[in-house]
């Protein structure tokens, strides 16, 4: 019988190989980071599906897909930031906008209220983002090199980027004024 955190294992090695893919060059290999990003997207709603199908929900099973999800964020935005689509500076505000929305959803757990999904920019969101933008940034370098990596002084990663970190912050003063009304 399949185990549901070996597939959250597996969904964390095919987030690993979409940073990795990202920090490379030439720029086809955005699209082989396109393809990681779905597979991680992929098996990580297997876990849970499997996980309930198997009855085999649990508060370990939950706590394992949420630390592994955070670390797959990390491993794909810092391949990005890393790589030649984006600069540190604004990979980094990335980071930390989507690690503290993802903080604030189980700051409200903590909490003993309900973990807090809603915003401006879930994980799913951002999967679906980095799954289309980069493909969509290697036919711009393959039609216009010039066009392509400057859009406004940013390629269009680097706007996806710049994105994740506005809505991720406004996403986590979202919820911490949602869990701040709930605590009342």
């Amino acid at each position: 019988m399949i185990n549901p955190n070996h597939l959250s294992l597996v969904s964390l090695a095919f987030a690993f190989l979409a940073g990795f893919f990202f920090t490379l060059q030439p720029a086809y290999f955005l699209l082989l980071g396109c393809v990681m990003v779905a597979m991680n997207g992929l098996f990580d709603a297997l876990d849970g599906e499997v996980a309930r199908i198997t009855q085999k929900e649990s508060k370990r099973g939950d706590f394992v897909d949420h630390v592994i999800d955070r670390y797959a964020d990390v491993f794909i935005l810092a391949g990005i930031a890393i790589g030649a689509y984006c600069s540190l500076f604004v990979g980094l505000f990335a980071v930390i906008g989507v690690m503290l929305a993802s903080y604030m959803g189980t700051q409200a757990q903590a909490l003993g209220l309900r973990r807090e999904y809603r915003g401006i920019l879930g994980r799913a969101d951002r999967l679906a983002l980095l799954t289309i933008v980069p493909a969509i940034q290697y036919v711009l370098i393959q039609a216009n090199r010039d066009f392509a990596n400057d859009i406004l002084g940013f390629s269009l990663i680097g706007w996806m980027m710049i994105y994740f970190g506005i809505a991720g912050n406004a996403t986590a003063l979202q919820r911490a004024y949602k869990i701040w009304k709930s605590l009342a």
